[in-house]
């Protein structure tokens, strides 16, 4: 871990390559998030804010399904593993989030955790073939006009992902026992 803060967090190289500067952010958004959810029981992970239906054990499960989603089934293009393997996706769109409610928070954090480690496995794997030009193997959507998005891309985008949710993590975390920070 490279200087942790107060939160264990890894900082990102203040002059490191693109490469490490793009793996030290999405492990910084991450860890941020990890910070966000550890500690709580089931009730902390199922507490809602306002009328939205989002919960941190939700989230926990939708970040796992977002590692699997781009590194395993786009970047790699193979079959994702379980859970996600079984799901009916027509049924309910949104099943990561739904289904959470059922498991422990220790399946949420082992589903999370063996989701990053496969996806940093994968990712690693991707650097060494081609770098961060390699282009994913999944065939993409019709509206991406039949061009498949780099792991470049594939790490912005999960750093987005992560960053976007870590807001939602800190409304969230706050309203269930008032920690707070960035």
């Amino acid at each position: 871990m490279i200087n942790p803060d107060e939160q264990r967090r890894p900082q990102p190289p203040l002059a490191g390559d693109e490469t490490a500067t793009l793996l030290g952010f999405l492990d910084f958004q991450r860890a941020t998030f990890g910070w966000k959810c550890t500690g709580l029981d089931a009730a902390g992970l199922a507490a809602t804010v306002g009328v939205s239906s989002m919960t941190l054990g939700g989230m926990i499960k939708h970040l796992a399904f977002v590692e699997d989603h781009w590194c395993t089934r786009w970047l790699y293009g193979r079959d994702m593993p379980p859970p996600w393997d079984t799901v009916d996706w027509k049924a309910d769109p949104d099943w990561d989030w739904h289904s959470a409610a059922e498991d422990s928070p220790e399946q949420l954090f082992a589903l999370w955790l063996d989701a990053m480690a496969r996806s940093r496995t994968l990712v690693a794997e991707a650097l060494a073939d081609g770098g961060l030009e390699q282009q994913a193997r999944r065939t993409p959507p019709e509206h991406w006009h039949g061009e498949p998005p780099t792991l470049r891309w594939i790490l912005v985008h999960l750093i987005e992902e992560y960053a976007r949710h870590n807001g939602h993590a800190d409304l969230l975390r706050e309203s269930v026992d008032g920690l707070t920070g960035e």
